[in-house]
């Protein structure tokens, strides 16, 4: 049987895979997969996933025929695990070795539906520890609680779903998916359906996984239309937040959060090519208009007075009819 399902979804990483695939290869045991999926790269990244086929012990290479974002790519490698349990790796970040072991550990004697695990950022040669923003750790918790409270960062902010271990019952109630074709953001949606849904996690303070920060080729780094998918990504989850069974209580901190999102692009969107900038700009207003407008109320008053006057203009924007999110 196959204990660990790794899934690994590579597109135009040449340059860093070979290091991602040696840093599999040290946390490589007889009962671990690794599901190697490219999401049709155009440079040589095939060549060295196929070449790691061959070699890495447990090995899996799925190749995409078109392109479809990291979302799609992540689910096929969940369609394809056999594993009791399940964990992701972006094709340019790496691993300290025997870490999926202790990961395995960890969850199996927590006995939850997930863990969520810190991770080290590696911005050029400088690193530095980030950690899931929940105090009590090594216990069973539950994930609804830890939704809340609105005006602070919480789990549901820490959305890297690498960072982290899932058991393969969540995707049995269907949990554990992404939504298909989103470009960018596409961690939250999933991060918080995760929390609205399981029944337990736990936090650990391992770290073992490398996030490398600042890849040119990175969509967080390019301002182009795809980064708008934010905007279909926090529709998502402002939607089925207010489905739920708790919306009166959970909706002030999707809103606010879809608030801050926006403003952060805002602030910077010298970044955007133009046309881009003035569609950020339209579909956010629109996107504003959407919201529960007294939750928004609410979230608007809760910020601080640059993010809020900077919303709030852009709440009063006039926008064409033609434009949708």
């Amino acid at each position: 049987m196959v204990k660990l399902s790794v899934i690994v979804p590579f597109y135009n990483v040449q340059q860093y895979a070979p290091d991602t695939l040696r840093s599999l290869r040290a946390n490589a045991r007889q009962d671990f997969e690794f599901i190697l999926v490219d999401d049709c790269s155009r440079d040589e990244t095939p060549d060295i996933l196929a070449r790691a086929e061959r070699e890495l012990q447990g090995a899996v290479y799925v190749r995409h025929e078109q392109n479809g974002g990291l979302a799609t790519a992540r689910n096929t490698g969940i369609d394809a695990a056999r594993g009791e349990y399940l964990t992701f790796l972006d094709g340019d970040d790496w691993l300290a070795p025997g870490y999926y072991e202790q990961l395995l550990a960890a969850i199996e004697d927590l006995g939850v539906d997930f863990v969520r695990t810190d991770h080290v950022q590696a911005t050029a040669r400088a690193r530095s520890i980030h950690r899931v923003p929940h105090g009590r750790r090594g216990v069973v918790l539950n994930p609804r609680e830890a939704i809340l409270p609105a005006d602070r960062s919480t789990s549901v902010d820490y959305a890297y779903a690498w960072a982290g271990i899932y058991h393969r019952r969540l995707i049995d109630r269907g949990v554990l998916h992404f939504t298909d074709g989103l470009r960018t953001a596409e961690d939250r949606p999933w991060i918080w359906k995760l929390h609205r849904e399981a029944e337990s996690f736990g936090v650990v303070g391992l770290l073992g996984v490398f996030y490398r920060r600042g890849v040119s080729s990175s969509l967080t780094q390019i301002g182009d239309v795809r980064q708008l998918d934010f905007i279909r990504a926090f529709d998502q989850v402002v939607r089925e937040t207010a489905e739920d069974r708790e919306a009166d209580k959970l909706l002030p901190k999707a809103v606010r959060t879809y608030c801050a999102i926006i403003s952060h692009h805002l602030g910077s969107i010298e970044r955007f090519e133009p046309p881009v900038a003035r569609k950020l700009k339209s579909m956010s207003a629109v996107a504003l208009r959407r919201m529960p407008q007294d939750v928004l109320d609410d979230a608007l008053d809760s910020m601080d007075v640059q993010r809020a006057t900077r919303l709030r203009r852009l709440r009063r924007r006039p926008v064409s009819a033609g434009v949708a999110a």
